[in-house]
């Protein structure tokens, strides 16, 4: 068999360059394509292991040391912290790449190297975007604790920047929520008109004894919403104004 070792450290290279090219995007870490090349370089190297008769444990160790001199060259060392976050998350990046071109390889049997790059580019793509999509979605989830007489309800909220309401009398953010079974005494309830694009309409809003968000207590007052929350998880849909505490 045949082994072409300009071939190969190319190879490694590539998948390197974009490992460690994602990582730096995942991190928002401010490096330069030719860092993040070195780094590819470095990594490359790991084809003089082939070399070598080792067992299990020393390549892993020996791919761990190598993985380490790829994360310094890359992005320098700043503090122990910053270092093994780098470290992890190019290792997570690995871990999700292997296990969606092990599946394609098992599922479509593509062995093909050219195909392979081109999947793992766009893989790592959609991979990043999704990422952080979801980084700024579940940012936006909150603890949330209503207390109202001798109810207490645990929720998970999530801030809207969309929802400005406010009633007219004080200035206070209200929040939506959804429970067909609350019970509420009628005298805690505020009648609040409000605009949309069909029109005027009003909303049925009750003061509470507490609204704890994140630990911390705030002022405001809940709005009853007459279909449920439809984003993933969520109990009641936060004011805008509670963004940034």
């Amino acid at each position: 068999m045949k082994v072409y070792i300009d071939i190969v450290f190319l190879i490694n290279v590539y998948f390197d360059f974009i490992l460690l090219l994602v990582t730096s995007l995942i991190l928002k870490r401010n490096v330069s394509l030719k860092r993040i090349f070195l780094g590819s370089i470095v990594g490359g190297f790991t084809i003089v292991l082939l070399f070598f008769e080792l067992n299990n444990l020393l390549l892993f160790i020996y791919k761990i040391i190598f993985s380490i001199f790829m994360i310094i060259c890359t992005f320098s060392y700043k503090d122990f912290y910053y270092f093994i976050n780098n470290l992890i998350y190019l290792y997570i990046t690995s871990f999700v790449l292997g296990g969606f071109l092990y599946l394609i390889e098992l599922e479509f049997s593509i062995s093909n190297m050219f195909f392979i790059g081109i999947f793992s580019f766009i893989i790592l793509y959609f991979y990043l975007r999704n990422l952080n999509k979801l980084k700024y979605n579940y940012n936006n989830y909150l603890k949330v604790i209503v207390k109202y007489k001798d109810k207490v309800l645990n929720l998970v909220g999530y801030i809207d920047s969309g929802n400005k309401l406010s009633d007219q009398y004080k200035n206070r953010p209200i929040s939506l929520i959804y429970l067909v079974d609350f019970e509420y005494d009628y005298k805690d309830i505020i009648l609040v008109p409000y605009e949309t694009a069909s029109g005027s309409s009003i909303l049925k809003c009750l003061k509470v004894d507490k609204l704890i968000i994140d630990n911390k207590e705030c002022s405001g007052l809940i709005g009853f919403m007459d279909k449920k929350i439809k984003i993933d998880g969520v109990d009641i849909i936060l004011n805008s104004k509670y963004i940034g505490g």
